[in-house]
């Protein structure tokens, strides 16, 4: 076992949920091998062609990532970790949101702006004279194609993509949303809470409201309190003084102040103390995928092993 590599009890964590493998008389690379060398890449931010030979041929483990990414088997593996988290009461739902900048690589610019069409290939289908088709780009989720559409965007940081996330009390990411480097903070808070939906052990709905939600003062808005008090859920956010100012100017009409709780505001640090846990992995800490849904698998698999390991 490498540094860095999933250790016995990780496995055992996560071997019982693993798709199966492949079919019958066909070739098939262990899945606890192949995670390892995306692990290893995720951590280490190298080029997949430079992987190590001991995780077996690199454009195996590229794909199962890429293949993994598209189909949402990192995110299930995220979300079996938190329901047994939940189950043992290991969550601490005062949660904090908060955003990060990304730097995109040279490298994450010049995808498709739709996947490549389908080509005829010359050769025989079971001993007859028909063309096999080629099979077109392994399936991606819907949307996609340009900058935005591919969340990159030009900020103060350059050619940046944004991570918005909610972590809890101990430094874990329950969610997280991406978007364009440009892109606000405040408008993605909805986005970012409608995230959040931790299964239950046994039979119910997932959990999707947290006991209290911190934020700072991109998030002050009207129309973000509007959508806590809708459903139910106490926050601690500060006032801007260009609200305060306005609030006052207008009198008996401007409402009442809103409550904010200093002690309460410090914990709000368990957000950036996640952002940093994350952008420890290099591949995360710098974009080189071209598609959003790639690299928001990295991001996944980070946080994944984020909850392993804590």
């Amino acid at each position: 076992m490498g540094r860095g590599d999933l250790t016995n009890a990780e496995w055992d964590r996560l071997e019982s949920f693993l798709p199966p493998g492949g079919a019958r008389g066909g070739r098939w690379s262990d899945h606890r091998r192949v995670i390892n060398g995306v692990l290893y890449r995720v951590r280490t931010g190298i080029q997949w062609r430079d992987l190590p030979e001991r995780f077996g041929p690199w454009e195996t483990v590229y794909k199962r990532h890429r293949r993994w990414s598209a189909d949402g088997t990192w995110t299930m593996l995220l979300s079996r970790i938190q329901a047994a988290e939940d189950a043992a009461g290991r969550i601490d739902w005062d949660v904090s949101v908060d955003s990060t900048a990304v730097r995109a690589h040279q490298h994450a610019a010049g995808a498709r702006k739709a996947p490549p069409a389908t080509s005829p290939q010359k050769g025989n289908v079971r001993g007859t004279n028909q063309v096999d088709p080629v099979l077109p780009e392994t399936r991606r989720p819907a949307g996609g194609g340009g900058q935005i559409g591919e969340c990159l965007g030009r900020s103060r940081g350059g050619f940046t993509t944004k991570i918005h996330l909610a972590a809890d009390g101990r430094c874990r990411p329950l969610a997280f949303v991406l978007t364009p480097g440009h892109y606000g903070d405040g408008p993605q808070l909805e986005r970012v809470l409608e995230q959040v939906s931790v299964p239950r052990a046994g039979v119910g709905r997932p959990r999707t409201r947290p006991d209290r939600v911190l934020a700072d003062k991109a998030y002050t808005s009207r129309s973000n309190r509007r959508y806590l008090r809708r459903r139910g859920i106490p926050h601690t956010i500060p006032e801007r003084l260009d609200q305060q100012r306005h609030r006052k100017n207008r009198g008996s009409q401007g409402g009442r102040p809103t409550s904010f709780d200093n002690e309460r505001y410090k914990k709000r640090n368990t957000v950036e103390r996640t952002i940093n846990r994350l952008k420890g992995f290099r591949a995360v800490a710098t974009r080189y995928e071209k598609r959003a849904y790639i690299y928001l698998g990295t991001v996944t698999l980070a946080a994944l092993i984020i909850w392993l390991r804590t």
